[in-house]
């Protein structure tokens, strides 16, 4: 993620920030990719903290304005929760952004954020996507949720922002399908995804995944369905991508492989861009363990893992993809 500039005082600023440190109120604009003072926040901004400029006064801003069902908010921690999930969204759409999507004309993806503790009592709330829908569970936000689940699940990596990664790429390649030349390389490389899904993952959660998984993988889940290796391969893409725009922003350099290019999110070379960003995240993890925390990006990339990931890179990164987007979702 870049690293913006305060509209008044031209400090630092961050993604999230509603406030500079200077006192100055902001708020960000999608459209330019930078900060302004606030004028026309987002009606979200109040209730759970918005930062981002709204197209004129009370309406939502355009990540926000994707938000179909809100949760319930019955329950104490929901709001909190609720605000968690639409700053990971923010996030990983912003990236998207910079990747060309959502030009004018592109189906736009639209979002249910459900609470498993509603007024009604205690529900399931199943995350996935189904045809541009995406549905999340805030109770994801809870890092105590989060962190007992990926326990329970065997996952080495479990965020919000991973949530939407993966599925907005579900989301991704439901608009690529229109293009055949994308479904028949799809299927060459990750296989049939015509194949039953819901037997599929049946099989999974009863018996585990393939022993062979790491050898063809980029994560145990991956091994499912075709969908879910796809989904998984562009979430890690997007991951690797971020870590060297981030890398980028704070002046970070390697002696062993550069430093990262200006903008990570036009670089049109595949395999220098994940052979770069798999030396940043190396170098990260060494990091973390000074402080005895996980590892930032606990994976070993297989030959046939990175190559779904270039496929990921050359199908994802759609072609000139603006710096300036000409409107925003």
């Amino acid at each position: 993620m870049r690293i913006y500039r305060c509209p008044t005082c031209q400090s630092d600023i961050y993604f999230r920030n509603l406030v500079c440190t200077c006192g100055q109120p902001v708020e960000f604009d999608p459209v330019q990719d930078q900060f302004h003072p606030l004028g026309t926040p987002c009606a979200n901004r109040e209730e759970i903290g918005c930062n981002w400029q709204a197209p004129e006064p009370g309406a939502l801003c355009p990540s926000c304005a994707t938000t179909e069902v809100t949760p319930d908010l019955y329950h104490p921690d929901s709001l909190g929760n609720w605000a968690a999930s639409e700053a990971a969204k923010r996030w990983v759409l912003i990236g998207m952004y910079r990747l060309g999507w959502f030009a004018p004309g592109t189906p736009r993806p639209v979002f249910k954020f459900l609470a498993e503790r509603t007024s009604e009592g205690q529900v399931h709330v199943t995350m996935g996507h189904a045809n541009g829908v995406i549905t999340i569970n805030i109770a994801e936000a809870d890092p105590v949720i989060r962190t007992s689940r990926r326990e329970s699940l065997n996952e080495d990596y479990r965020t919000l922002i991973g949530h939407f990664r993966h599925e907005l790429a579900h989301y991704m390649h439901w608009v690529l399908q229109e293009t055949p030349q994308f479904l028949t390389a799809f299927r060459w490389l990750f296989g049939d995804e015509r194949a039953d899904y819901g037997s599929a993952l049946k099989q999974h959660y009863a018996n585990g995944p393939r022993p062979d998984w790491p050898q063809f993988f980029i994560t145990a889940y991956a091994s499912s369905h075709p969908h879910e290796d796809w989904a998984e391969s562009v979430a890690h893409l997007l991951h690797l991508v971020d870590i060297l725009d981030s890398a980028a922003a704070t002046g970070l350099t390697l002696q062993k492989s550069g430093a990262p290019s200006a903008d990570p999110y036009l670089q049109d070379d595949s395999e220098a861009l994940i052979t770069q960003a798999l030396d940043y995240a190396l170098a990260a993890n060494h990091i973390n363990r000074s402080m005895g925390l996980q590892d930032l990006y606990p994976f070993v990339i297989s030959t046939p893992a990175r190559n779904k990931l270039a496929f990921a890179h050359d199908w994802v990164r759609l072609p000139h993809p603006p710096r300036l987007l000409q409107q925003p979702l």
